[in-house]
């Protein structure tokens, strides 16, 4: 007799079954590629409650329980000022998935929605902060974020047109402000597209952000900037005459020619193509 598998089962199994190609194959390329988890390692796991960082929890969860690398994980959840509507359907997304919280509270929405200018980027830092913060206190040395390629490409082409600049995010980086802890990225290889259809396939619904500046735009626009949007709608359009220009755009960042650029930064310098110059060959 077939066993009856439970919702929660079948969301999991999705994973390795029906999304193997999309979501597992990507994930574990990305995990051993960048090397982002070490034996030891104790890792928070950032989750803000939306489709990104719950797969990511998933993923990670999945990992941790089959993998024979010893390391830990803290499904982390910072409560920056959430009304009761979002911090129940955190709540229970998490208990549906089998995902078993840490919860602290912030008052982050409150001191970023207080000013006048940027408050979306002040928010963004103070969060951060705080999972460090938090993460560190816990005895991790590792954060784990739920960005994906299509963050990755987006950063890309919103760096060229509004900042005059190549830039990106990368896999792992070291923390400036907090002595021995690292952020890492292990979605950074999965497509927005392919987080989106596992959530309709497993009729899974998460929440966007949900800072007073946003709700209402969540609404109609899922919560991005406009700029973010923007940069989204272009992609989505090019994509129309080429499907594999997200692809091509992020081979690139992996393959890029710095001897073809007349100017590049590094270490917080700039340098020039004509530094030794004439001792090249031609």
């Amino acid at each position: 007799m077939a066993r009856t598998l439970t919702r929660r089962q079948l969301i999991e199994r999705s994973i390795n079954k029906r999304f193997r190609k999309e979501l597992w194959a990507p994930f574990m390329t990305a995990i051993i590629k960048y090397e982002l988890i070490q034996p030891g390692d104790k890792i928070a796991v950032c989750i803000s409650g939306g489709k990104d960082s719950m797969l990511m929890a998933k993923l990670m969860q999945e990992l941790h329980r089959h993998t024979r690398v010893p390391f830990d994980l803290v499904f982390l959840t910072m409560d920056p000022g959430y009304n009761p509507a979002n911090r129940e359907k955190i709540e229970s997304n998490a208990d549906l998935l089998g995902i078993p919280l840490t919860i602290f509270e912030t008052d982050v929405f409150n001191v970023a929605n207080s000013q006048e200018h940027s408050p979306c980027y002040l928010c963004a830092r103070m969060r951060r902060g705080h999972l460090y913060s938090k993460a560190q206190e816990l005895g991790c040395n590792k954060i784990a974020l739920g960005h994906h390629m299509s963050d990755v490409i987006e950063t890309v082409v919103m760096a060229m047109f509004n900042s005059s600049k190549l830039e990106t995010m990368i896999p792992k980086v070291h923390s400036l402000n907090f002595e021995g802890m690292e952020l890492i990225r292990p979605m950074y290889r999965i497509k927005e597209e392919d987080v989106l259809a596992w959530c309709r396939y497993n009729g899974l619904d998460f929440i966007r952000c949900a800072c007073k500046f946003t709700e209402a735009a969540a609404r109609a626009q899922n919560g991005e900037n406009s700029r973010r949007r923007e940069t989204k709608d272009l992609i989505r359009e090019l994509k129309k005459a080429h499907p594999g220009i997200e692809d091509s755009i992020f081979n690139a960042v992996h393959a890029v020619q710095l001897d073809t650029f007349p100017g590049y930064k590094t270490n917080g310098e700039m340098h020039s193509f004509t530094e030794g110059y004439q001792d090249r060959k031609p």
